[in-house]
């Protein structure tokens, strides 16, 4: 830092400054800043040459974006700061790169248009959900322009603007307010079409495992005349660091500037007179810096006043803006009151598109488990509506009204059931329902006895207000999540309520649910009681014992271990220890579930599920007077969180920790020479890899073939055949560095925490659902260490165009947003059966976990006293023609995602806001549209009046209550608008 700042403050001419990553990037920004510069920052980009891109889009985003402004600033004040390793490739000329502008009532050629923003490197997709995409539907464009949060929705009436306006990409709603104008900047680069076409030529003539070769994915590697390489052009400066990272960047790679020039760019002198500090006492430095001019940095005035500094005190500068600079030289001193700013994350698009696809399997209500086949338009009695396409056992085919979308639901059972598809008309899938019914009504019963018998004992009251718990959570080493805040005061607000605490805390893996349990931990050490943490398996007791003793070494806490590796001696002298109060905390397995202690007052149980029944007997036995605290690594259900909060007290941590690293994914076709290559790269760094294979019977043989594509590695398997006890010894030897490949099937999706194991092949991809591929490449880049996710197909030209999107959505990881989202839906679903525990899987095979979370939440409603009625449906047999046109929406996903909203719909408002939505969307409905809209509302009505069936012929409407009796009555015609005029408004009545 003091180097650059000497180095600006002298007003030195510098166009391009090299730094050796992004972190000493960013501090060069705020330098450059300060002294009234403007800089532009490429990412830190650390591809090796001819790399699929695909993984690196959001690098290449932020390189286009900083070009694209650096090029076009206009002002001579300019600094472009660039990573090392960054600058060593081509970068883009400045001719790559323009802008143009949007205006209300200019004219619009959507051909050209379309054909300008293709070759700018756009993305065109049905619904625009993040940065460099453009959606056309009709008289409506959505452009997201790189750079941009918010999306611009252009309405065009023929081919003039009639409107632009800003729209959430999130939740797709625009604002109210119209604007003027607005500015797009190349996704890629600004190419006309010949230029496009040469490079795109160019990019299919190359040899590469890219899984789609296109410019996206590698058009940067072969740039020719349209790159250069910027340090021979500019006005260039490099660090010193930057130079000494010369040597671990620099392998000889085409494409890459030779070392020597980099040796000879002029260097950025050492500083003589400059110093950086670190200021405890700003008030009492600034008195040891008598004459020399202060500069106070902050991002905010009541910043200052926090400091307890005066803001009118004319001897100190005080500058508002958000840098971090800290140095004293023999002028000045600049202190900054701010603190570095994490990156911030992606959000999570709101909106899930239903990914149903023909040949899923589907659970209805009443007719069980089907194959959902599409949507098809069936004509009846001279009207045409939608209808889902449902196929049963036999070829039977149910065709159900897409307003009663509502009463199917996607299948989802274990990650390795197959679907058994239903008789339809049998009446034997209600039977099993009753069956699954009374078991759950049990299940929630117990749940409810235990909660009720817990509420009226007294629970032991903590004291959570202790000064030395704020030093704690000082001392973690990192700042805590928003999430980890708030679970933490949700629990010492049980702890000290002198209640009994039964509170559950959900949260992905690495997340940081051992950092809110140890708070709890040692609140109630130190409160002078005592606490047990149960873990399922020996390795993952092992692996909390360590981290946990290393956050309690100084707070004098005596804790022990107890699994099946203690010793007969140092498992009496720990239940010795507990008897006498000598150990205040003890971490373990099942070993623990029937401990004498002196004086508990918490059970913490890891991964409550993985506890089989008669153990959760043992922890009932405990659940008496303390409190208990459970954790589970699956996201709970927000509908069953509903259900079970009013039981349990719920808590979820949906925010990673800020160190986390995103997990690099590649799609590639097998070859030997790539799984070689994977190895071997992993290997270089130090690192360890999972291979997943998911097929018992032919492991021991790709265990061979690996050992044959690279002869001098250890591989050991695992899989769910293999013994308990030989399974922990072969992930204890692989958490000890003694083997390099762990080969696997699935069974490595959850629990494991091993940060030496940065890579994994997941060998056969398009074979595993969304949410599977998810959760493995969660088991990689859970350190600091950024983490490589491989998902190899063994033939591209054999699997189905959605499987290729589904992958290629995962490797540039946003899939019109939905990819992930998807994954987090089916991950709820279940986390919800682990709530009830694995003894019940042969039931949620039987229904699908949906429809069983579905009647599990019924279950407790009506036990809790709170009345849910079944569900009742609405038979609507109206002759007139009503669904969402294929004119007005063309793709059927979206078509399918308005037909889920509306039959879910329970009020009016609801429909009014989901037309709004559309009309803001895709403009205003045409006739049959706006019919279907209004056969929602029917649907409404009817269901809240009591009728269950409503039809018509000719002019007369027919409405059947739920008790039978019929009522009709005359339409002023038989045309549709009649119909439904009359229809509403007899249920109006």
């Amino acid at each position: 830092m003091k180097n650059i700042f000497d180095f600006f403050s002298k007003k030195n001419d510098c166009q391009l400054l090299v730094v050796n990553d992004d972190k000493q990037a960013q501090i060069a920004s705020d330098i450059v800043s300060y002294f009234g510069y403007e800089p532009f920052v490429l990412a830190d980009f650390r591809a090796n040459f001819k790399d699929d891109l695909l993984s690196f889009s959001d690098e290449l985003q932020d390189i286009t974006k900083a070009l694209n402004g650096f090029y076009n600033y206009k002002k001579q004040n300019k600094v472009l700061i660039s990573p090392i390793r960054t600058i060593s490739f081509p970068m883009p000329k400045d001719k790559c790169f323009d802008n143009f502008t949007i205006s209300f009532a200019d004219t619009l050629n959507l051909e050209e248009f379309k054909s300008k923003l293709y070759n700018w490197g756009y993305y065109f997709v049905d619904i625009v959900t993040s940065q460099s995409e453009v959606s056309i539907r009709g008289d409506i464009v959505d452009i997201c322009p790189l750079g941009s949060e918010v999306g611009y929705r252009i309405s065009l009436f023929d081919d003039e603007i009639e409107s632009i306006r800003k729209f959430d990409i999130e939740d797709q709603k625009s604002f109210k307010e119209e604007i003027e104008s607005f500015s797009i900047s190349p996704a890629f680069l600004a190419l006309d079409e010949q230029t496009f076409e040469e490079l795109n030529d160019e990019v299919q003539k190359v040899e590469s495992d890219a899984f789609i070769k296109d410019i996206h994915s590698l058009g940067f590697w072969y740039l020719n005349d349209l790159g250069e390489y910027l340090p021979l052009s500019m006005n260039t400066y490099i660090t010193y660091e930057a130079l000494d990272e010369l040597e671990e960047v620099y392998v000889f790679e085409e494409k890459r500037v030779a070392k020597e020039k980099f040796l000879q760019t002029p260097q950025i002198p050492q500083s003589k007179t400059c110093k950086e500090i670190d200021v405890a006492n700003i008030k009492e430095f600034i008195g040891f810096h008598e004459g020399k001019k202060v500069n106070i940095i902050s991002s905010s005035e009541a910043k200052i006043k926090s400091f307890d500094l005066d803001l009118s005190d004319s001897s100190i500068n005080y500058i508002i803006k958000p840098y971090i600079i800290n140095v004293v030289n023999d002028e000045q001193i600049v202190i900054s009151l701010n603190k570095e700013i994490k990156k911030r994350r992606k959000k999570r698009v709101r909106l899930v598109l239903d990914e149903l696809q023909e040949g899923d399997f589907v659970v209805h209500e009443k007719h069980g488990i089907g194959k959902y086949q599409g949507i098809e338009p069936v004509t009846v009695m001279g009207a045409k509506r939608d209808f889902v396409i449902v196929m049963y056992a036999g070829d039977d085919k149910l065709l159900l009204p897409v307003e009663n979308l509502d009463l199917i639901d996607r299948y989802v059972a274990n990650g390795n059931s197959y679907a058994v598809v239903d008789k339809l008309g049998r009446g034997s899938f209600a039977k099993l329902k009753q069956k699954v019914k009374d078991k759950l009504f049990a299940i929630a019963n117990d749940i409810i006895k235990v909660a009720a018998s817990r509420e009226l004992i007294n629970g032991i009251k903590i004291d959570t207000n202790k000064q030395i718990l704020q030093e704690f959570q000082q001392s973690a080493g990192f700042d805590y999540t928003k999430d980890q805040k708030r679970s933490i005061k949700e629990i010492f607000e049980d702890l000290s309520s002198g209640k009994v605490m039964d509170r559950l805390l959900s949260g992905d893996v690495g997340f940081g649910k051992t950092e809110v349990a140890m708070n709890a931990i040692l609140a109630t050490v130190l409160d002078g009681y005592q606490a047990i943490f149960v873990c399922p398996t020996t390795l993952l007791a092992t692996q909390h014992y360590h981290s946990i003793s290393k956050r309690f070494e100084s707070f004098g806490i005596t804790m022990a271990k107890l699994d099946g590796k203690s010793t007969t001696k140092e498992k009496n002298h720990i239940k010795k220890g507990l008897v006498s109060g000598e150990i205040d905390f003890v971490i373990g397995t099942h070993s623990l579930l029937s401990v004498q202690t002196k004086d508990l007052a918490l059970v913490v149980i890891d991964e409550e599920h993985k506890f089989g029944v008669k153990q959760k007997e043992k922890l009932k036995a405990l659940r008496q007077d303390v409190h208990i605290f459970s954790m589970s690594a699956t996201p709970i259900p927000r509908t069953l969180n509903l259900a079970l909060s009013k039981l349990k007290g719920m808590s979820s941590l949906l925010t990673p920790p800020n160190e986390r690293l995103g997990v690099r994914t590649y799609v590639k076709e097998y070859s030997h020479k790539l799984i070689k290559e994977i190895i071997l790269r992993e290997k270089r760094r130090g690192g360890q890899l999972f291979y997943v294979h998911n097929n018992i019977a032919s492991i021991e043989a790709k265990k061979a073939d690996i050992q044959e594509i690279v002869p001098n590695i250890k591989v050991e398997i695992i899989h769910s055949k293999i013994k308990p006890a030989e399974a922990e010894k072969i992930i204890d030897a692989f958490e000890n560095k003694e083997f390099d490949v762990l080969l696997a099937t699935s069974i490595v999706e959850s629990g494991l925490h091993l940060p030496n194991a940065n890579s994994i092949i997941i060998d056969g991809a398009d074979r595993f659902g969304i949410a599977d591929l998810h959760q493995l490449r969660g088991r990689v880049g859970r350190s600091d260490k950024e983490g490589f996710c491989y998902y190899v197909v063994e033939d591209k030209k054999q699997i189905t165009s959605d499987a290729i999107k589904r992958l290629v959505a995962l490797e540039s990881n946003s899939y019109l947003g939905s990819g992930t989202a998807l994954a987090h839906q089916d991950l709820e679903i279940r986390g919800g059966g682990n709530i009830i525990g694995e003894a019940q899987s042969g039931h949620i095979k039987q229904i699908g976990y949906g429809l069983y979370l579905k009647m599990l939440e019924e279950a407790l409603a009506t036990l809790s006293g709170e009345v849910k009625e079944e569900n009742k449906t609405v038979d609507i047999k109206l002759a007139i023609s009503a669904f969402i046109s294929n004119d007005y929406i063309s793709e059927d996903r979206v078509r399918l995602e308005l037909y889920r909203r509306l039959s879910k719909a329970t009020s009016k408002e609801e429909v009014y806001s989901i037309e709004e939505e559309m009309e803001d969307r895709f403009g205003r409905p045409d006739t049959v549209t706006k019919q279907f809209l209004e056969l929602i509302l029917i649907k409404i009505y009817a269901l809240s009046k009591g009728i269950k069936q409503i039809s018509s012929y000719e002019m007369n409407i027919t409405f059947v209550k739920n008790d039978d009796t019929k009522q009709s009555i005359k339409s002023s015609s038989k045309d549709d608008d009649d119909i439904i005029a009359a229809t509403l408004q007899y249920l109006r009545k």
